[in-house]
């Protein structure tokens, strides 16, 4: 399994999303992402799980990173 996690403050927003965060948090094995959440250029903030693309409305970085760890959470129990 590899964890990574991404998240600063940036000057300007990144086109497509309204607050001053560039994130980006992965959980996934054998190269394939299981869980993801970022905001890339041009694509607003949004969450990828199992595969699927959701868009996600971040409201604080506690929640960003708190919604993260419940979805990983998850995909690791039996």
């Amino acid at each position: 399994m590899r964890l990574s996690r991404s998240l600063c403050g940036v000057p300007e927003p990144v086109p497509g999303s309204p607050h001053l965060f560039k994130y980006l948090l992965f959980y996934g094995k054998d190269g394939r992402r299981i869980v993801g959440f970022d905001n890339e250029r041009g694509k607003c903030d949004h969450r990828h799980l199992d595969g699927d693309e959701h868009p996600y409305m971040i409201t604080t970085t506690d929640t960003l990173l708190s919604d993260f760890r419940e979805r990983t959470t998850r995909r690791q129990k039996p």
